[in-house]
């Protein structure tokens, strides 16, 4: 019971703190004070540029495209609404996932951020902030790692799945940098918005949950 009714004051606090976090990279990317942010890492990263990372750093940033993740998406919801008949997590993976997509777009036309112009290695189009590939692929994983997590008993499972999850977002977003089409702080925002999604529709989702073991609703 004690665990149950601290669940929600928990996930308000985390979204409290992550929209204040991102209001705060907002606000500075406003004021052009993140420029001493941004221009060291962009440093670091691209100064690792060599002929046979750039193929890869492409590869990871064409995983993380909008293609190929609304591929998965579908692909991953129909698994989990026909082949386990799990709806209820089917729902939710459905409407976390492309709820982030639009927020993207929404938080995008309200920056109106355009992209960096130097040292490009790729091509984009559309706002810079928050970072797209950023939030969709950290809603992707930690949504696979929730939904998975209890699923697996073995412990080195369990590492395994949080690590493979860690690593393609990691890289998808670095990728990012690497190419020339985000600055670090839309990878950050990214970051943080969609930690704040990911927190809400959790939350959603457990409430839904606990009311359909109460009989509340209907499965």
């Amino acid at each position: 019971m004690k665990e149950k009714s601290l669940r929600p004051n928990i996930a308000i606090a985390l979204c409290i703190l992550f929209i204040g976090i991102f209001a705060y990279i907002a606000t500075i990317i406003s004021r052009d004070t993140i420029i001493g942010f941004d221009q060291p890492i962009i440093a670091i990263v691209q100064s690792r540029e060599a002929p046979w990372l750039t193929p890869i750093m492409n590869g990871f940033s064409f995983v993380g495209s909008t293609k190929v993740v609304m591929v998965l998406i579908i692909a991953v919801t129909a698994l989990l609404f026909w082949g386990f008949r799990a709806h209820s997590s089917a729902y939710f993976f459905f409407f976390a996932t492309v709820g982030t997509s639009a927020l993207n777009q929404t938080l995008k036309f309200i920056f109106k951020r355009e992209r960096p112009e130097f040292h490009r290695l790729a091509d984009a189009v559309g706002y810079s902030f928050p970072s797209g590939h950023t939030m969709m692929a950290f809603t992707l994983y930690a949504i696979a790692v929730i939904l998975l997590w209890r699923k697996i008993r073995v412990p080195a499972g369990k590492i395994a799945l949080l690590a493979f999850a860690v690593f393609m977002f990691g890289m998808i977003a670095l990728s990012r940098i690497y190419l020339g089409v985000h600055y670090p702080s839309d990878i950050a925002g990214g970051i943080v918005a969609s930690a704040f999604w990911v927190v809400f529709t959790v939350f959603i989702f457990d409430f839904y949950q606990r009311r359909k073991k109460q009989g509340l609703v209907n499965s």
